[in-house]
């Protein structure tokens, strides 16, 4: 039974942890494709809170919110966010409403991963009116929702605030800490990025370079989700380039087989939506500009209880395939 499997019979049943069980995850030495890499094992963190959502969420943890009761975020109602955000709310005894555009029909009728754990939760998970009524997601929540809730704090998707940068620091001293022990100077340190938040707070608490690429909209997206976070671009990590455009959420082949061959050869479980196309463009970077003597430190964001309903997706689209 693969980690993400375990996870799903497990993770409903949410703990507390200690903070030190957000932080200081170990660090494994792997071969990919004839290569050394290492993997900073951050989704070996609490499951609850595993992978960067321990680092974004670890100030909200630990600081005190006398005045709150309610949780207010949106996204996906696949989200690794949607099962962390609930898992937060539970342990402050918060009600967390999380807002969607839409869940897909399958999902209701066949609760799963990131979702099933939301509900379990006590998560209200709330299907937005129209786009065409109210404009986007987050323009309705800031205009129509938050005048009403006085008592609510509010996340943006992904987490994509200043109060990640806390717990991303933290990130950030580990792996300085740990090249100081192992003696690495040449370092790279390479993630994919939605929003950037993680990436672009690592570049700014480390010495060494942060390469990511863009997961979700193009390299300009990217840039742009940057800036709001850090006006200076020499803080700005390094954004990879990806080999043809790629919509965020859809079923690509070469992703699958990414993912397999990862697990294969590597022996570690990563997730479908944003480490296939993270290693797709690392694997070409090391091949063109990894200098000599230079490491490579993946970083492992988890989101693995995200595969329990990623993994059928591909299976039925597999089995519905035409045949000639």
């Amino acid at each position: 039974m693969g980690y993400a499997e375990r996870l799903h019979f497990t993770i409903y049943n949410v703990t507390f942890p200690s903070m030190q069980k957000l932080v200081h995850s170990p660090v494994d030495t792997v071969r990919f494709k004839g290569r050394q890499y290492f993997i900073k094992r951050d989704d070996l963190l609490d499951p609850a809170f595993s992978g960067n959502k321990a680092r974004k969420l670890y100030y909200l943890l630990r600081k005190e919110y006398p005045n709150i009761s309610k949780l207010i975020s949106y996204g996906s109602p696949q989200s690794n966010s949607l099962y962390s955000l609930s898992a937060l709310a539970k342990r402050k005894n918060w009600q967390l409403d999380f807002y969607v555009d839409h869940i897909p029909n399958f999902l209701k009728a066949n609760p799963a991963g990131n979702y099933l754990g939301a509900i379990l939760n006590g998560v209200n998970i709330i299907e937005k009116p129209s786009r065409e009524m109210v404009g986007s997601i987050e323009e309705y929540i800031q205009q129509v929702i938050l005048p009403e809730e006085p008592k609510s704090l509010y996340v943006p998707e992904g987490g994509h605030s200043g109060f990640a940068e806390e717990g991303v620091k933290l990130l950030a001293s580990e792996i300085i800490a740990w090249a100081k022990e192992r003696g690495i100077e040449n370092l790279k340190i390479m993630l994919p990025s939605g929003t950037g938040t993680t990436a672009l707070f690592l570049q700014k608490n480390s010495p060494f370079e942060v390469l990511t690429c863009a997961c979700v909209g193009d390299a300009s997206y990217l840039e742009k989700q940057f800036l709001e976070l850090a006006s200076d671009k020499s803080l700005h990590p390094t954004i990879l380039p990806v080999a043809k455009k790629y919509h965020f959420g859809k079923m690509y082949d070469e992703f699958y087989r990414m993912w397999e061959q990862l697990t294969l050869e590597t022996g570690v479980e990563f997730e479908l939506l944003y480490d296939p196309l993270g290693w797709m463009s690392l694997l070409e970077y090391a091949e063109k500009g990894l200098g000599s003597g230079e490491e490579v430190l993946y970083i492992h964001q988890g989101g693995l209880l995200g595969n329990a309903t990623m993994v059928a997706r591909y299976k039925r689209a597999e089995k519905n395939r035409p045949i000639f």
